[in-house]
C-alpha cells in the first residue's frame, strides 16, 4: 500500500515573487478553484500581512475554494499571526505557515538576533497560531545552508508547540539530493519523540537546476509533503516545477511507495491558465512535462523504461 505525499501548492504565493507577476484576487481564485479540481491537498494563497489587498485576496481564495486545504504565510510575529489566521478562517480546511530565518548569516545579516530569541519567537508565534487554527506548519528559512544542531533545537520548538507540518526550505536553491535526503532523514530523527509526529516537508528553489531531483529525493527520504508551484514560476531561477515532479512521483510511486492523487490530465489546462495570468510563457521543453504528464507518466514502466514512443518526443 502506498503513503500519500501531501502537495502543497505555492503558485499563488511564491510563484507571484516572480518578477513581473501579480495576480489580481479573482486570478487568484480562478487559479485556485482549478488546483483543488487537480486534486492539490494544500494551496498557500498568499501572505496576507503584506498589504490589505493581499489579505482580501486570500480571504477571497479562503471563501471561493472547497476540496483543499487553503494556507496563509506569516512571518514569526503576532501581527502576521493574527492576520492569517483571520483571512483563513472562513476556509472549509485552514492553515497558518509560519517562518523564520535559521542559517547563520540569515541571523546575522538578516534578522539580526541571536539563537535563543529566535527559538523563542518560534515557540511564540506557533503556539499563537496553534490557538486559533487545527493545522499549523513551520519552515526555518534557508534551512539547508543552517547549523544542524541548531536547525534541530528550532524545529523541535515548532513540533512541541504544535505545528504538525515541519517544513525545509532550500531558500537559495544550492543543496543536492544527497543533501536534502540526508537533511529530511536527520531532522525526522530529531522529530521522533514529539507528542504528535510532525509531517516533513521540503520546499526547494531551482537556481543550480535540481529542484525537481531535490524534492524527489526528500520524498524517498521519508518527507511526506512537497512544496511546488505551477510551471515551476518563482523568485530567480524559480520554484520547484509541480508538473515535474509529480510526473516523476507518478512514474516512480511504486518503486518508492508513494502516491499524490493528482489528476494529471487537468495538468495541462492549469498550465496554461497560470502561464496566461502570469503573463510567463512556458519554454517548449518545459511544456513537453507540463502539457503532456499524463500520457508521459502513463507511456512509462514503473522500471522507467518506455512503452512505446509518443507524438511529443
Amino acid at each position: 500500500m502506498s503513503d500519500k505525499v501531501t502537495i502543497f501548492d505555492t503558485t499563488l504565493r511564491d510563484g507571484e515573487q516572480t518578477a513581473g507577476v501579480c495576480f489580481s484576487a479573482a486570478e487568484k481564485l480562478e487559479i485556485a478553484q482549478a488546483l483543488a479540481l487537480m486534486g492539490v491537498d494544500v494551496i498557500e494563497a498568499g501572505f496576507p500581512a503584506a498589504s490589505v489587498a493581499e489579505r482580501e485576496a486570500v480571504a477571497g481564495v479562503a471563501r471561493g475554494v472547497r476540496g483543499a486545504t487553503i494556507c496563509a504565510l506569516a512571518r514569526a510575529v503576532p501581527y502576521d499571526v493574527e492576520v492569517a489566521a483571520e483571512s483563513v478562517a472562513e476556509a472549509e480546511r485552514s492553515r497558518v505557515h509560519t517562518f523564520i530565518n535559521s542559517s547563520e548569516v540569515q541571523l546575522a545579516h538578516q534578522l539580526r538576533k541571536g539563537r535563543r530569541e529566535v527559538v523563542g519567537m518560534v515557540e511564540h508565534a506557533v503556539a499563537a497560531a496553534r490557538r486559533v487554527c487545527d493545522d499549523v506548519e513551520f519552515s526555518p528559512m534557508d534551512a539547508t545552508r543552517s547549523d544542524r544542531g541548531f536547525l534541530a533545537q528550532l524545529t523541535r520548538a515548532a513540533a512541541f508547540a504544535g505545528a504538525s507540518t515541519i517544513n525545509l526550505p532550500d531558500t537559495v536553491g544550492c543543496a543536492t539530493p544527497d543533501q536534502v535526503a540526508s537533511l529530511v532523514e536527520f531532522i525526522g530523527v530529531a522529530l521522533a519523540d514529539a507528542p504528535v509526529r510532525p509531517v516533513v516537508s521540503f520546499h526547494g528553489q531551482d537556481d543550480l537546476g535540481m529542484a525537481t531531483a531535490n524534492a524527489v529525493a526528500a520524498v524517498a527520504a521519508g518527507a511526506g509533503q512537497v512544496e511546488l508551484a505551477v510551471n515551476g514560476i518563482g523568485e530567480r531561477a524559480g520554484n520547484t516545477a509541480f508538473e515535474e515532479v509529480v510526473a516523476a512521483l507518478s512514474v516512480h510511486g511504486d518503486r518508492l511507495g508513494v502516491e499524490t492523487g493528482i489528476d494529471l490530465r487537468r495538468i495541462g489546462a492549469v498550465s496554461e491558465l497560470v502561464e496566461r495570468h502570469a503573463g510567463i510563457a512556458v519554454p517548449p521543453n518545459k511544456a513537453v512535462v507540463g502539457r503532456n504528464a499524463f500520457r508521459h507518466a502513463s507511456g512509462i514502466h514503473q522500471d522507467g523504461v518506455i512503452k512505446e514512443r509518443s507524438t511529443y518526443e
